[in-house]
């Protein structure tokens, strides 16, 4: 499942990445693997979304959050 799939108020952990590039940037804004994510809200347009990660809250494109495979908790 990727982090696009969790509905507001689930919470999931990251397991892995499809894109590298994207890898990157999102570890060194704290979502590295096994970090617990909350997802907090979509934008109206359902395009970004909030997620909650160590303990700050992150904006995030649908299409990033294609690429962060996450196990539901």
């Amino acid at each position: 499942m990727t982090l696009a799939e969790v509905k507001p108020g689930q919470q999931c952990v990251i397991k892995s990445y499809s894109d590298q590039w994207l890898k990157l940037k999102l570890m060194e804004m704290g979502c590295l693997p096994g970090e617990l994510i909350k997802v907090i809200r979509l934008a109206p347009p359902g395009d970004p979304m909030a997620i909650s990660v160590s303990n700050y809250v992150l904006a995030i494109r649908i299409s990033e959050a294609k690429t962060v495979e996450v196990e539901l908790i």
